[in-house]
């Protein structure tokens, strides 16, 4: 449920970076407004999904998966360009996420054996 609420999280998260372009530097009142409720709601969803997640995980899947959602639909809606370095730059922080990932997952099932060893009767 954790990894869905911060999906949650991700989606009002480039919401909010995707609704920035629309402020016109923060001058426009509504697109302003919208833009701080998106960021408030992503931000709730990423510390409650902190409680079940290592933190650095689901900041670093956060800001790594909104940053590739904002480059894509900046491309494909804003007409931003496509080149080499930033096709990359991409690949390499889907990379460095996936290292995370899977790394906190070790961490999570060596915690949670060392619990249940600690709760056994001695």
């Amino acid at each position: 449920m954790s990894w869905a609420i911060l999906f949650v999280a991700i989606v009002f998260e480039v919401a909010g970076t995707l609704t920035l372009k629309f402020t016109e530097g923060m001058t426009r009142l509504w697109p302003t407004v919208l833009m701080f409720a998106f960021y408030l709601i992503s931000l709730f969803g990423l510390s409650t999904a902190v409680a079940r997640i290592p933190v650095g995980t689901a900041y670093a899947v956060w800001s790594a998966v909104g940053t590739l959602m904002v480059l894509i639909l900046g491309v494909l809606w804003f007409k931003e360009q496509v080149t080499v370095l930033r096709c990359v730059s991409a690949v390499l922080i889907v990379i460095g996420v996936a290292g995370l990932y899977l790394t906190s997952a070790e961490e999570i099932v060596n915690h949670s054996s060392d619990k249940s060893h600690d709760e056994q009767p001695r």
